[in-house]
């Protein structure tokens, strides 16, 4: 077993100031996007350009935030409502905690969408240039997870488990480790690699949410459960659900996308 590191989750905290290690994450993933979105081969060609790009990054980080939260009570907090009615700035308390990946991806698309119509920009090729870099963010943004002791593996007697704080006195696998290699390193590698050579728009969305996906519901496995909800469906999780979809969306927009290019 190893120790759990014991990082406190606040950079700094001075009187009502607080930066934690979370938040600092999320900026550092648009940071990377900033860099690397005008690096793609097709930003010049439909006009992402380095002075566009900012705003674009705004408009995300906007989409972002709300759909994560949105998300959130929706997929996981559907039935505490009723608390949420009796304390609506509860809705937006980000702080506490609470932020799904999955309602993140939609608000992004939609904040995405909402920009290249308003710019004239070409919804599928943009996408594909920004999803590239979403992998820098996920990975950061697991190790805050980490860093917070919060989204916990499952026990376990691997010589890596650790014992979290909030997991009582169980060794756990570092599940966000996991996902942080997975959803984040490996994802860019591959998406990357894609990148490099031209492709029809859209095929680089459609592989993010297929190995996405991928990778997460089998990681799932090593996650211990959310615990107002636990299994949702027989041995399934909500999120292990949630990226069925996202899996058979690909498959999908796949198979539109390459009957399209062989048509044209």
């Amino acid at each position: 077993m190893i120790p759990y590191p014991q990082i406190d989750p606040e950079i700094v905290a001075v009187g009502p100031l607080r930066i934690r290690w979370y938040g600092l994450m999320y900026v550092l993933g648009f940071l990377a996007a900033y860099v690397l979105v005008p690096r793609q081969p097709k930003a010049r060609r439909i006009g992402l350009s380095r002075e566009v790009v900012p705003d674009l990054i705004f408009f995300l980080a906007v989409g972002l935030v709300a759909g994560a939260r949105l998300g959130y009570l929706l997929f996981y907090q559907a039935h505490n409502w009723a608390f949420y009615l009796e304390h609506p700035l509860e809705i937006i308390a980000t702080w506490h905690g609470g932020m799904s990946f999955h309602g993140g991806l939609v608000g992004t698309v939609l904040a995405g969408w909402i920009f290249c119509r308003r710019r004239g920009l070409l919804f599928s090729a943009v996408a594909d240039c920004v999803v590239v870099t979403a992998p820098i963010g996920l990975g950061l943004g697991r190790i805050g997870n980490f860093i917070n002791g919060e989204l916990f593996g499952r026990p376990t007697q691997v010589p890596w488990a650790m014992v979290f704080p909030g997991g009582g006195a169980v060794p756990r696998h570092p599940s966000q480790l996991y996902e942080a290699l997975f959803e984040g390193l490996v994802l860019f590698v591959i998406l990357w690699v894609l990148s490099r050579k031209d492709r029809w728009d859209g095929f680089l969305v459609a592989a993010f949410l297929f190995f996405y996906g991928l990778f997460r519901f089998f990681l799932e496995y090593f996650r211990e459960p959310d615990p107002q909800l636990g299994y949702v469906l027989a041995t399934l999780t909500m999120g292990q659900l949630l990226c069925l979809g996202m899996m058979a969306i690909a498959a999908g927009l796949y198979a539109y996308g390459t009957r399209r290019y062989a048509v044209e």
